[in-house]
C-alpha cells in the first residue's frame, strides 16, 4: 500500500517498521523480491500511456511521493502526465523539464522546488533514446541514495517497455502500409450490374488477410464475380491472395467459362509448392440473357435472395481447393432476374466454432431480407444479423443484382 506523503520518512530517519527494525522495503531477499514484483507490474501492455501510469503508481508506492511523467514535447508544451499522488507537490513542469533536459541519458537531478519539497528527476531512457522524465516530489525528507536507485530501476524498466511499444508500433505501421498495397480494389462491373462488396479482417490490427472479392468485365456486357479464401491469416495469406487475384485477372482476359478459369488457377498454384491452397467461387453473370454460371473450388455455395426477401442456397458442384493440382471443376447455370440478389461469401460470414457447417448455412437461410431494397442494404442486413464484426475469421461478401434484363432464357431455374 502506498504511504501517505505526510507520514513518509526516508529509511535513514524512519522509525523501525517492526520489532526487528526492518526498513520499509524489508531486508535482503524480501526487498529484492518486492522490487521484482513492482517491476513486473510495469509494462503489462503494448500501450505507452498505460506503462507510464503503471510506473508512477509503483514509484509512488515505493517512495511515498507525488510522481508524474514529463514527455519529450519541448519546454513550451511541458506538462505532467500519468500523475500519481498530489500534483500540487510537484515542481513547475516547465522548470523541471528545463533542468532535467541538461542531463544525459543516465543522469538524475535533485531539485528543490521551494520550502521543504525535495524533488527527483530520472530520465526515461533506453537504447540511446530518451522518452521523457520521471519526476518525484514530496514534503519533508530528501530522497535517499537508496530511494534514488529504486526509482531509477523502475524507470529503466518502463523505458525499456516504451521502447518496445514504439518499435512495435513502427513495425505495425510498415505492415499496414504493405497490407494496403496488397489490398487492390476490385475491378468495375458493367453498368448493367449493381455490385456491393464488404471486407472485414479478423483481429484488431490486420487490414487484410486471405479473403478477397473481385469483379472482372467480360465481353457482351457480362461480368465475372469472384470470392476466394486463402488458407491462414495475416500478411502471409495476403501475399498469396494477391498472387491468386493477379492470376485470375490474367486468365479472365481470355473470357473462359468459370470452371476452366478455376482449372487454370489450380494449375498455376499447384506448380508453386510454397503457395497456400485456397477456395474460390466464380460466377459469370450475363444480364442480357438473364443467366449466371457458377463453378466452385472447395467453396461454400452462393445464396440468392428473392423479391420477398427469402434466401435459397444454390447447389454448385464442388471441386478441390486451388493449389491441389487435382482439377475436376464443373459448371452450373441458373436464371437470374432483377428481383433477385446474388450473394457470394467466404466461410467467416457463417461459420462458428464447434458448429456444423450445415447449421451455419441454415442460420444464413433464416435471415429475412424483406427490408433490403438494394445490394448495400443486403450486405448491411446479413452482416448485422450474423454479427460478422465479431466473426472468428476474415469475412468477404459480395452482393449483385441485375439492373435490367432483356431476352428470354430456358436454362436451369432456381431450385
Amino acid at each position: 500500500m502506498a504511504r501517505s506523503f505526510e507520514s513518509f520518512q526516508s529509511p535513514a530517519t524512519a522509525e523501525p517498521a517492526d520489532s526487528a527494525g526492518s526498513p520499509p522495503w524489508g531486508a535482503g531477499g524480501s526487498r529484492l523480491s518486492a522490487l521484482r514484483s513492482a517491476a513486473a507490474r510495469i509494462g503489462t501492455t503494448l500501450d505507452e500511456d498505460t506503462t507510464c501510469a503503471e510506473l508512477t503508481q509503483e514509484v509512488a508506492g515505493q517512495v511515498g511521493a507525488a510522481v508524474a511523467v514529463l514527455r519529450e514535447r519541448g519546454e513550451a508544451d511541458a506538462r505532467y502526465e500519468a500523475v500519481s499522488g498530489n500534483p500540487a507537490v510537484l515542481p513547475d513542469a516547465r522548470w523541471a523539464g528545463e533542468v532535467a533536459g541538461r542531463t544525459g541519458e543516465n543522469g538524475s537531478v535533485r531539485l528543490t522546488s521551494g520550502g521543504s519539497r525535495p524533488a527527483l528527476c530520472i530520465p526515461l531512457a533506453a537504447g540511446g533514446h530518451r522518452y521523457g522524465v520521471l519526476v518525484c516530489a514530496r514534503e519533508g525528507a530528501p530522497f535517499t541514495h537508496e530511494e534514488e536507485e529504486v526509482v531509477a530501476f523502475l524507470a529503466e524498466r518502463a523505458a525499456s517497455n516504451i521502447r518496445h511499444v514504439r518499435e512495435h508500433d513502427a513495425v505495425t505501421g510498415i505492415v499496414g502500409k504493405l497490407q494496403r498495397a496488397l489490398l487492390a480494389e476490385p475491378g468495375r462491373p458493367h453498368p448493367n450490374l449493381d455490385v456491393a462488396i464488404r471486407y472485414l479482417p479478423v483481429g484488431q490490427r490486420a487490414l487484410v488477410g486471405g479473403d478477397w472479392c473481385e469483379t472482372v468485365r467480360l465481353h457482351f456486357g457480362r461480368t465475372l464475380l469472384v470470392v476466394g479464401d486463402v488458407m491462414g491469416h495475416g500478411l502471409d495469406a495476403a501475399v498469396d491472395m494477391t498472387a491468386y487475384r493477379s492470376a485470375l485477372r490474367y486468365i479472365a482476359s481470355a473470357d473462359l467459362p468459370p470452371h476452366r478459369v478455376l482449372r487454370q488457377l489450380d494449375d498455376i498454384a499447384s506448380a508453386e509448392p510454397e503457395r497456400r491452397p485456397a477456395t474460390c467461387l466464380i460466377a459469370r453473370v450475363d444480364p442480357v440473357r438473364g443467366l449466371v454460371t457458377l463453378a466452385s473450388a472447395g467453396h461454400l455455395p452462393p445464396a440468392v435472395i428473392d423479391g420477398d426477401g427469402k434466401v435459397s442456397l444454390l447447389p454448385v458442384p464442388v471441386g478441390p481447393p486451388l493449389g491441389t493440382g487435382l482439377g475436376g471443376y464443373e459448371p452450373a447455370t441458373y436464371r437470374l432476374d432483377p428481383s433477385q440478389a446474388l450473394m457470394l461469401f467466404t466461410d467467416g460470414l457463417v461459420e462458428r466454432r464447434g458448429e456444423d457447417i450445415d447449421q451455419s448455412l441454415d442460420r444464413l437461410a433464416r435471415v429475412s431480407f424483406s427490408s433490403a431494397t438494394g445490394v448495400q442494404d443486403v450486405l448491411d442486413t446479413v452482416l448485422a444479423c450474423l454479427d460478422a464484426r465479431h466473426a472468428e475469421d476474415d469475412v468477404a461478401v459480395l452482393a449483385a443484382r441485375l439492373q435490367h434484363r432483356s431476352g428470354p432464357s430456358s436454362d436451369t431455374q432456381w431450385p
